[in-house]
């Protein structure tokens, strides 16, 4: 009963959670990529003027980052669900 109750608590703060996840961890990347690359705008898999490597480069950049600013908001999410409701979201 305590799993059904987090889980249940959980689902909406995770969808809204999820959508503030993908638009930081975009944020974040334009940011840093900016100052490594030294570029205004990162390049795009079908932009014809950049090299395998940039692309690749900043593929892997944008997904790290989305991926550890998507653990961090799930983390928290499921911890304030634990805080309101004193069960956790399996």
């Amino acid at each position: 009963m305590s799993n059904r109750i987090g889980k249940v608590a959980y689902k909406p703060v995770g969808v809204l959670l999820g959508l503030a996840a993908g638009t930081v961890a975009g944020v974040i990347f334009r940011q840093v990529w900016k100052i490594t690359a030294g570029d205004g705008e990162a390049p795009s898999a079908t932009d014809e003027d950049r090299g395998w490597g940039e692309i690749l480069a900043a593929a892997a950049l944008q997904g790290a980052i989305f991926a550890a600013v998507r653990a961090a908001v799930d983390r928290g999410g499921a911890v304030g669900v634990r805080r309101l409701t004193g069960h956790w979201p399996d």
